[in-house]
């Protein structure tokens, strides 16, 4: 629990002192997006079937440039909600999922043509979760807690057709390094809220626990700075620690909007440059 607190410490402090940094008078967006798809879970702690369902999610990013490198790294932050409804292959037992997460990053960015903007870099984020069994048992509820550091690439492509105006955008981050809380197979939370714990918070990296969020959009300029936003998401999550196997596999559609302005003088920016 110390490497836990330690952690989250210094992933609080670094993202408090880069906000100091941020360019006010720079171009921001705000982006909302609802996402609907497909789950595919497994958790031994709970049981030994692959439990498939919907996913609901919910997603808030924003992105903006800083002043560091002469204002050549933006700074990015995605809340991102869901809730899941599975069941196993004879539709017996159901599972109820929740989580919420949060992550921030900083790209370098490159223009090599007018049209493309490259960002590559690097993020800190956190999850809280459950997954609940109806099955019950003496264990029928798991909790989830991370805390990560990933590396993040991103390419933005502008084009027309016709006057219309649209840009392609996709991105992928992966969780490199961080800790993660789990019980030991058979452990009780029980026991764990007695204080008799066993390795309970592990080391976490791509060996033990990869994961791969993995985001497609198209954005479509409806008016003269409220966007359209449609899309694909696929995000991969998956451990194997204190002999637990996890993962969540979903794929959802994405649909949203996105608005555009500068803090500056509190108006809407003409020109969309992000």
């Amino acid at each position: 629990m110390k490497k836990l607190l330690l952690f989250l410490s210094l992933i609080v402090s670094f993202v408090v002192s880069a906000q100091a940094q941020m360019a006010k008078d720079s171009l921001r967006s705000h982006a909302f997006s609802l996402g609907v798809g497909s789950s595919h879970q497994l958790d031994t702690y709970l049981s030994p079937q692959n439990y498939e369902g919907i996913q609901i999610s919910l997603m808030r990013e924003t992105l903006r440039m800083t002043r560091l490198a002469e204002r050549c790294i933006s700074f990015q932050t995605l809340w991102q909600g869901t809730f899941s409804h599975t069941s196993n292959a004879t539709n017996t037992t159901k599972d109820w999922g929740g989580m919420i997460s949060y992550d921030a990053f900083w790209h370098y960015n490159w223009t090599p043509t007018a049209s493309l903007r490259l960002m590559a870099g690097a993020g800190v984020g956190g999850e809280l979760g459950f997954l609940y069994n109806t099955h019950g048992g003496n264990n029928p509820a798991q909790g989830r807690l991370a805390i990560d550091l990933s590396a993040s690439a991103m390419a933005i492509y502008r084009f027309h057709l016709g006057q219309q105006p649209f840009a392609l955008r996709y991105q992928a981050y992966m969780p490199v390094l961080g800790v993660m809380f789990s019980p030991q197979f058979g452990q009780s939370y029980y026991e764990i809220g007695q204080g008799k714990l066993n390795h309970n918070v592990c080391l976490s990296q791509p060996a033990n626990a990869f994961s791969l969020w993995q985001q497609i959009t198209l954005d479509v300029t409806l008016g003269k700075n409220v966007v359209l936003r449609t899309g694909y998401l696929c995000d991969i999550k998956q451990s194997h620690v204190n002999n637990i196997k996890v993962h969540n596999r979903s794929h959802s559609f994405l649909i949203g909007y996105v608005r555009y302005f500068r803090l500056a003088d509190r108006k809407q920016a003409s020109s969309l440059i992000l």
